[in-house]
């Protein structure tokens, strides 16, 4: 499973783990959002609710693709955050790891308000 993420003329390929949240935000594609940031992380809401699942994490490693339950949001982090206590990301919550991507470098890149598209890949 593979999803597709377009903002401001990059494109990011996610590897999806083979998880009910990752079905689920497959199962909504395509669809449009707009990116916020957060320290070295960019978030953007998608049409998916999902519960907490058991291997929800708060602290990842950069490029770790995650689904943000309280917001509803894809967060896509790659260096810290405003509440990280070392060089990794540290989440507003635990959330659930959809796959990664390895180009994350290119994130910095972005900007609140920019437009994304989310698809299948």
């Amino acid at each position: 499973m593979r999803l597709r993420i377009d903002i401001a003329g990059q494109a990011f390929v996610v590897e999806m783990k083979d998880t009910a949240t990752a079905k689920a935000i497959l199962a909504k594609t395509p669809f449009a959002s707009t990116a916020q940031t957060w320290g070295d992380e960019v978030y953007f809401s998608t049409p998916v609710s999902a519960k907490r699942e058991p291997d929800a994490k708060q602290v990842v490693e950069a490029g770790t693709v995650c689904f943000w339950c309280e917001g509803d949001s894809i967060a896509l982090p790659f260096g810290r955050t405003p509440i990280s206590t070392d060089e990794r990301p540290k989440l507003a919550n635990p959330c659930n790891i959809l796959g990664k991507i390895d180009d994350f470098k290119s994130l910095k890149k972005v900007k609140t308000g920019d437009k994304i598209t989310v698809s299948a890949a």
